[in-house]
């Protein structure tokens, strides 16, 4: 297993990153100033988006993992790693995503603790309703994690 940071030609994840954000216009306004990385295991198994927030704070903006090899634990070891890699550059990471039980359930076993929540995310900025597991979105629940030696 492989995990690389891309610098260059990041559009060419687009289908991936299209998982876990499905309108390009919302992915284009964080791609280019955001960390793009790759997990690679025999093939790209795993894409992720990161960006500076400012006052030692990152947000993961995306995170997907191609759909056949969901649910075998790639998501987190990406996880793991940007949590060993930001250490020193941020102090917390922060993620958002939408108010159902298995994103909130994957980001809190990967040690994120509610935060907070923006009211009419969803509503307010996709030009379509947003639908995951059967829920229409929303609202983005945003949860916390300390970035430190202790992982």
């Amino acid at each position: 297993m492989n995990i690389i940071q891309l610098t260059e030609n990041k559009k060419q994840h687009i289908d991936l990153l299209l998982l876990a954000d499905e309108q390009e216009s919302m992915i284009d306004r964080y791609l280019e100033r955001g960390d793009m990385f790759v997990l690679d295991d025999g093939g790209v198994k795993a894409v992720c988006v990161v960006t500076d927030e400012e006052d030692g704070v990152c947000e993961l903006k995306n995170i997907a993992v191609t759909p056949e090899y969901q649910r075998q634990g790639y998501g987190k070891r990406l996880i793991k790693y940007l949590l060993t890699h930001y250490i020193g550059k941020y102090s917390r990471m922060i993620v958002g995503t939408g108010d159902v039980p298995s994103a909130v359930g994957f980001y809190t076993s990967c040690g994120f603790k509610y935060s907070h929540r923006i009211e009419n995310f969803f509503t307010d900025n996709y030009d379509h309703p947003m639908i995951e597991d059967g829920v229409l979105l929303k609202d983005m629940i945003y949860l916390k994690r300390e970035i430190c030696y202790s992982i």
